[in-house]
C-alpha cells in the first residue's frame, strides 16, 4: 500500500490517494473543487494534479472516500466521477443523512432535495470492512466534529478528517450544528487512542501554526502523549470546557456556506434557475442596531 498525499494551500486541506503498487487499485480521500468566493467561480488546478498522479500512476480509483461533509472546502467528488473516473463509488458515513436534515433547513432547500443520502453513491457503516479492489479498509466513526464524521483505517494508516489534527494543533472544533465536544472527546479517547500506539494517523488538515513546514502524520502514540487538546490523561470535563471556550471564540470558516450545501450532496451544486444560472444560497443574520 503506497499513500500520496496533496495539500491545497488556500483551505489547508490534505487529499489522500491510496493505492495498491501492485494491483494499481486506489482510493481517494476527501478531494478538493477550488473556489473563489470573491467571483463566485470554480477552477481545478486540484483536480489537475490528482488526475495527473493517476494517470502517470495508470491507478483504477475504486472509491473517493469524504471523511464528513467539510464546511472549509468544496468537495470535487462529483467532478471527478463525471469527468475522470466514471467508475468509482462516492462513499461517506451513513449519518451524512443527519447534516442533510439539518442544513435543509438552515438554507431552506426546495422538497426535492432528498435527505437520505441518495445523493451518493454509497453509504457506510460502523465497523464496516469495506473492499476497494485490492485494497481493504475498516470503518470508524469518529462523530463530534460533525454528527456524520467517518475515519478509515488501512492496514496501520487511520485517515481521521477532522476529529483531530497534528498534536501541535490539536482537535476540530465542535461549534457546527450537531457537533458535541463531548462526542467528539469520546471519539478519540475510546476509538482513536484504542488503536496500537504504532498506528499512523493522517490529519484532513495541518494549519501550520507558526509557520512551520507541512505535517500531515502523526501516530496514535504521539498524539495520546503530545496532542495540545487531547492526550491521555485529558478529563471530559476538561476538554468540554476548552472546546466550548475556544469555539466561541473563532470565527466562521470562509468558505462555510459554498461548502456545507455543496457537500451534503456528494459535490453537486443546486441546480440552475430559470435563467440558467446556478446559485448559492447565503442566509443572513441581522444585527441589531
Amino acid at each position: 500500500m503506497e499513500i500520496q498525499h496533496f495539500f491545497d494551500q488556500a483551505t489547508s486541506t490534505l487529499t489522500y490517494v491510496v493505492y495498491d503498487a501492485s494491483s494499481q487499485d486506489a482510493v481517494i480521500i476527501d478531494p478538493v473543487l477550488d473556489f473563489d468566493p470573491a467571483s463566485v467561480r470554480t477552477s481545478h488546478q486540484s483536480i489537475d494534479l490528482l488526475v495527473a498522479f493517476v494517470k502517470e500512476k495508470k491507478l483504477n480509483v475504486q472509491m473517493i472516500l469524504e471523511t464528513h461533509a467539510h464546511a472549509d472546502h468544496l468537495s470535487s467528488a462529483l467532478v471527478l466521477t463525471q469527468r475522470h473516473f466514471p467508475k468509482a463509488q462516492i462513499c461517506v458515513g451513513e449519518k451524512i443523512t443527519l447534516v442533510q436534515v439539518a442544513f435543509k433547513k438552515i438554507f431552506n432547500l426546495p422538497d426535492s432535495f432528498k435527505t437520505d443520502g441518495s445523493q451518493f453513491h454509497r453509504l457506510l457503516q460502523d465497523h464496516e470492512t469495506v473492499s476497494a479492489g485490492s485494497l481493504k479498509f475498516k470503518v470508524i466513526f469518529t462523530p463530534g466534529h460533525t454528527p456524520a464524521c467517518a475515519s478509515y483505517l488501512f492496514g496501520d494508516a487511520l485517515f481521521v478528517g477532522d476529529s483531530i489534527f497534528m498534536p501541535d494543533y490539536g482537535t476540530g472544533r465542535c461549534d457546527f450544528p450537531m457537533g458535541d465536544a463531548g462526542v467528539l472527546f469520546r471519539s478519540v479517547t475510546e476509538r482513536i487512542y484504542r488503536l496500537p500506539d504504532s498506528t499512523r494517523i493522517f490529519v484532513g488538515h495541518d494549519y501550520q501554526p507558526g509557520g512551520r513546514p507541512l505535517k500531515f502524520v502523526t501516530t496514535v502514540a504521539e498524539s495520546k502523549a503530545q496532542n495540545i487538546h487531547i492526550k491521555a490523561d485529558t478529563t471530559l470535563d476538561s476538554f468540554i470546557k476548552f472546546r466550548t471556550t475556544r469555539d466561541a471564540t473563532l470565527s466562521a470558516p470562509r468558505l462555510l456556506y459554498p461548502s456545507v450545501q455543496v457537500n451534503i450532496a456528494a459535490g453537486q451544486f443546486l441546480a440552475p434557475e430559470g435563467n440558467g444560472t446556478t446559485y448559492i444560497k447565503l442566509p443572513v443574520t441581522f444585527g441589531h442596531f
